[in-house]
């Protein structure tokens, strides 16, 4: 009945600001790029027959924004999530360990000019003079809110490298996504995008970090496996053939 009674309150909405904005279904249907039948039972709140991506595409036309969470059995929901985010933080933490060149810090707060947050994962290469900004993924909602997420914390990576004593020469980033079919499917549909803000995959990765020359930005996928190295759980993203 809950769920039930959210999707009466989302077309509640809907149906509100369109009045407001004196629309009628049809020119949301318009602006929407949908058709009215859809606008209807989406205003209707009769949502199990609609795509959510339908849904989100009115709510962004209109300007309302759309939260969905997800809840299962009270809180366990948050100790699951945060288990597969703490297996991701043991799997870099092998990795780095069979990397002596380099010293890892988990979970790096900052607060720079009213800017804050936290580092997954902050690498630093003394030789090289390389810093790593690396950032784990368990699922992925918003693929443009994460870029800008990881690019602001890169930005602010020589600041917070500075404040350890790190002078760093480069400042790399690396997004590290925990590897299943619905993050597979949200990468490759927007894998243009993250092309060209990630050019390097898994199979570069484990190279760059034995010898860290170049800054570089990479994506990877883990998918760590019982008796497989940390470097060769880390899986590239497909290239997609047009």
């Amino acid at each position: 009945m809950l769920a039930r009674m959210d999707d009466l309150a989302i077309g509640r909405s809907i149906r509100a600001v369109c009045v407001k904005r004196g629309w009628r279904q049809e020119d949301l249907a318009i602006a929407a790029g949908l058709s009215r039948a859809s606008v209807s039972r989406i205003e209707l709140g009769q949502l199990e027959s609609i795509q959510i991506g339908m849904v989100r595409k009115v709510c962004a036309t209109l300007g309302i924004r759309l939260t969905l969470e997800a809840r299962w059995q009270g809180a366990e929901l948050d100790r699951l999530l945060g288990s597969r985010h703490s297996a991701m933080h043991e799997e870099l933490a092998r990795l780095f360990a069979s990397l002596p060149d380099w010293v890892a810090v988990p979970e790096v707060t900052f607060a720079i000019f009213g800017e804050r947050g936290a580092i997954d994962l902050i690498a630093w290469h003394a030789t090289s003079r390389s810093l790593l900004v690396i950032e784990l993924k368990t699922e992925i909602v918003d693929v443009q809110a994460m870029v800008a997420t990881l690019d602001r914390k890169v930005r602010l990576a020589g600041q917070i490298a500075r404040d350890r004593g790190w002078v760093p020469a480069t400042v790399s980033s690396w997004l590290v996504v925990a590897d299943g079919p619905i993050n597979r499917r949200h990468v490759q549909a927007h894998v243009a995008m993250l092309r060209a803000a990630y050019p390097v995959d898994g199979r570069s990765i484990a190279g760059w970090l034995r010898r860290p020359v170049d800054p570089i930005a990479a994506l990877s996928f883990i998918a760590p496996e019982p008796g497989v190295g940390a470097l060769r759980s880390f899986a590239p993203v497909k290239r997609v053939r047009r």
